[in-house]
């Protein structure tokens, strides 16, 4: 399978809830609009999430909440601060998870669980994502 890239827009989902809230304007929420690279692989890896670099994590003025451990594709191991939540918009379709901040990444990387939570798998054919259930996609209510 080629690798290939998907845009995709990022924004501070608190800034997103700020303004829902009147706190701040919609011009004043903070989202940056960048191409990312699908990664399925990522589960275990970098716990399937986002993988953004400092710079991008800067930008969004993303807060840390955490530390974890995580292997990196190139085998590399080590402690990644992981930040709140941001807004993870494809097309039609958007989720909110953390982001795992790898410092020097060279790459945005798009986990397995942000794909899944959007109903979004890779086509390989391809060379792109597309809905697993279609076009729209599949809100499951629990």
């Amino acid at each position: 399978m080629s690798v290939f890239k998907e845009e995709i827009t990022l924004a501070n989902a608190v800034d997103i809830s700020n303004a829902r809230n009147g706190l701040i304007t919609e011009a004043k929420i903070r989202k940056i609009t960048i191409d990312a690279m699908p990664d399925t692989g990522a589960r275990t890896e970098t716990r399937g999430l986002l993988v953004i670099n400092e710079e991008t994590r800067q930008k969004l003025g993303l807060a840390i909440m955490e530390t974890s451990e995580s292997t990196l594709a190139d085998g590399k191991i080590d402690t990644y601060e992981v930040t709140e939540g941001v807004n993870i918009r494809w097309k039609n379709r958007s989720t909110v998870l953390p982001a795992v901040v790898v410092p020097d990444g060279k790459y945005i990387l798009l986990g397995a669980l942000p794909l899944e939570a959007m109903d979004l798998m890779v086509d390989p054919v391809h060379g792109q994502l597309v809905g697993v259930h279609g076009a729209e996609p599949l809100h499951v209510l629990c």
